[in-house]
């Protein structure tokens, strides 16, 4: 799998774990893997005008022997099993916790908006990954057990482009389109459900494999906020989320992860609803609220991150009102974040105004719901402590922007 890797420096605060992101880089599929690929191609996805994506491995193919003999699931265990093994005297104590990617950029996903060669731009609704032969092979069964054998010839293929509008597409149209029809509802849960049974089963592996280790695994799903206000919530749909105005797509994902004991991470905690461009209906704070609801009745733990780089402290304090969970419904369980993983460490965050209100926000973040002294001490307490570090964070300031 390839995914946009980060290292991180994890701090202990109270029982929240705090990550912060230090670098991105691009970890592509290995060599051998390509090549198996440029060998059949459809071991790719692929959108319906016939463009490959190399970002993973389709998970069409999951359990066929594809890849030189063994299947892909089967190399995705051997991966986690090697990983165990090196790093053993790690686990439990240094590594506490274990993300498992499970698709593009590690995300719980089909790769339905990739901005590689500017294919995608946001906000546009990405495009349905499911004509490669292993999908398509899939969905003819499905569509035969069904006794619609004609709905397995492959995709929508009137849901527009990339880069279209809902209004835009006969797809995904408010009225009359073929999300909200016969066909829509059996092609979306059909490609929706073949991702939750990918996620069972690397899940499952990593349940096996790491048990007993120390080590908490979980899980990223990607926060698409765009659209959201529309009634098909399509980018959400081509990305695998079912998740419509009439339908809840998060709650099945959230009972997934927490069959196999797994961290739901979910991200776009920072942003708030007037923030985004309303035009194309993003509410990203919506959002946040329906997988909390989702994560809450499932039973699963939440972990947060920021989708996009900010040190004002409007982001921050959004996240602090995220990471309480409380969703002011007369239901608060006690609950927060348990983790939450900081978007970035960079030469950005060690100006001196910056690192002053991520100081304080890592304290306040300390706090959480027990906290009962007043922002102002904790202020003083964060000045203090931007003081005393001035000395390393100029010599990291100058590290990371070499």
């Amino acid at each position: 799998m390839s995914s946009d890797c980060v290292l991180f420096r994890l701090c202990f605060l109270s029982d929240v774990y705090l990550s912060v992101l230090i670098f991105r880089c691009r970890i592509p599929l290995p060599r051998w893997v390509v090549e198996e690929i440029n060998k059949d191609p459809d071991l790719a996805y692929t959108d319906q005008w016939g463009r490959r994506n190399y970002e993973y491995v389709s998970l069409g193919c999951d359990n066929l022997p594809v890849l030189k003999g063994r299947t892909p699931v089967q190399c995705y265990a051997d991966l986690m099993r090697a990983f165990r093994d090196n790093f053993k005297h790690l686990l439990g104590d240094t590594v506490v916790e274990i993300q498992v990617g499970m698709g593009p950029a590690g995300e719980l996903r089909y790769p339905s908006y990739p901005e590689q060669n500017g294919t995608w731009r946001f906000p546009g609704i990405g495009a349905f990954q499911c004509f490669d032969k292993y999908m398509i092979s899939s969905l003819k069964a499905a569509a035969e057990a069904v006794g619609k054998p004609e709905w397995g010839h492959g995709g929508p293929t009137d849901a527009g482009h990339y880069n279209s509008w809902p209004e835009g597409t006969q797809f995904f149209r408010k009225e009359g389109g073929g999300w909200n029809s016969p066909y829509g509802e059996f092609f979306l849960t059909w490609y929706s459900q073949m991702l939750l049974d990918h996620g069972e089963a690397i899940l499952s592996s990593a349940k096996s494999i790491f048990h007993g280790t120390g080590v908490k695994i979980s899980a990223k799903v990607a926060g698409i906020h765009w659209h959201y206000g529309t009634r098909s919530h399509a980018a959400e749909l081509t990305a695998g989320y079912y998740n419509t105005r009439f339908r809840d797509g998060y709650l099945p994902i959230a009972r997934m992860l927490a069959r196999h004991g797994t961290i739901f991470n979910f991200t776009c905690i920072e942003m708030r609803d007037y923030e985004q461009p309303q035009d194309a209906q993003c509410a990203p704070e919506k959002l946040v609220r329906q997988v909390v609801l989702a994560t809450r009745e499932a039973g699963v733990p939440l972990a947060g991150e920021n989708a996009l780089p900010r040190y004002d402290e409007m982001a921050h304090l959004q996240i602090l009102h995220a990471a309480s969970l409380n969703l002011n419904d007369g239901k608060d369980d006690g609950r927060e974040m348990c983790a939450f993983t900081y978007l970035r460490m960079n030469p950005n965050l060690f100006q001196a105004d910056n690192w002053r209100k991520f100081v304080a926000f890592v304290k306040k973040m300390n706090e959480g719901k027990s906290g009962n002294r007043c922002w102002e001490q904790v202020e003083r307490e964060a000045e203090h402590f931007v003081t005393a570090t001035h000395p390393l964070v100029q010599e990291a300031a100058v590290a990371l922007s070499h």
